[in-house]
């Protein structure tokens, strides 16, 4: 592929099961808009939570995609100037903006929930009516918010260079303030921080990034200049725009893809196996089919 304008492009899929139709859809999206703008398309594998993430599920998410007719200009299965390309082998580029966000006293140390500390791993995936939704992170109560920005972190972290400290870590968001982005499938968005979302985590104890943090990171060391994924994640849009704020780093340009649901009218999971490309493929499917 000649890469003939600066567009850069992504997909991002997690291996933790099998891609089914909905990914499908997405991403064809993603690729056929790179491919349209002339520029280049980066494949990075956001296997990011060890405890899901599978290696036989990142090879078949490749086959996958190569089935359905799609390419990419970088990736771990292909090189490029801006690897490593899987999340679980990028840890230093996530320590840096922790850092960065640290020092410009932009998060707070957090003794609290094992529930919120599991879903900040993954994309939080939300309701398509944009209500609060159980796999979306819960708005956090402020439990362990100092009143001010920065009050009670330094003495907890006093060298930023000794890292998170087996520590998770909240973002503060402006209170009250509107997030607003032209997206460029579904139009004006606005979500109020406080409000629509609260402190999200950005790091965890255990010494992983949260799924907030690590898309961020990537996609402006990637240098991706549009991002295109699901309408369930228009809410981290405005979380990232915060992050991307915070660390000096633009935004990129949003398209959200609208959801395929099931016939409940629910979007599809990666329970959804009867749907999983893997298995319309033994049935016989063809690429066109499913497209």
């Amino acid at each position: 592929m000649t890469i003939k304008t600066s567009y850069r492009g992504r997909l991002a899929p997690s291996p933790t099961g099998y891609l089914h139709v909905g990914h499908a859809r997405t991403f064809h999206q993603a690729w056929q808009r790179a491919r349209t703008a002339g520029g280049a398309l980066v494949m990075r594998m956001e296997d990011l939570d060890p405890d899901r993430s599978r290696p036989e599920y990142a090879a078949a998410a490749l086959e996958d995609l190569r089935w359905l007719g799609m390419d990419w200009d970088e990736g771990s299965d292909v090189g490029g100037p801006f690897g490593p390309y899987a999340q679980s082998a990028r840890h230093d580029v996530y320590l840096i903006a922790w850092k960065k966000l640290y020092e410009g006293g932009y998060i707070y140390p957090c003794r609290c929930s094992r529930k919120d500390l599991a879903s900040a791993l993954s994309a939080p995936h939300e309701s398509a009516a944009r209500g609060q939704d159980p796999a979306d992170e819960p708005i956090y109560q402020g439990t362990c918010r100092p009143s001010r920005t920065g009050e009670g972190v330094l003495e907890l972290a006093a060298d930023p260079d000794d890292g998170p400290r087996q520590m998770n870590w909240r973002f503060r968001v402006p209170d009250g303030e509107a997030i607003e982005f032209d997206d460029g499938n579904l139009g004006k968005q606005r979500f109020v921080a406080g409000i629509d979302f609260g402190d999200f985590l950005v790091w965890r104890r255990d010494g992983l990034a949260s799924y907030q943090l690590a898309c961020v990171a990537d996609d402006a060391a990637m240098r991706i200049t549009e991002i295109v994924r699901g309408a369930d994640l228009l809410k981290s849009t405005a979380r990232q725009m915060l992050l991307n704020r915070a660390l000096g780093f633009a935004d990129p340009k949003w398209f959200h893809c609208e959801l395929v649901l099931d016939e409940k009218g629910v979007r599809l999971a990666k329970r959804h196996d009867a749907l999983s490309i893997r298995e319309l493929r033994r049935k016989g499917m063809t690429p066109a089919d499913i497209l």
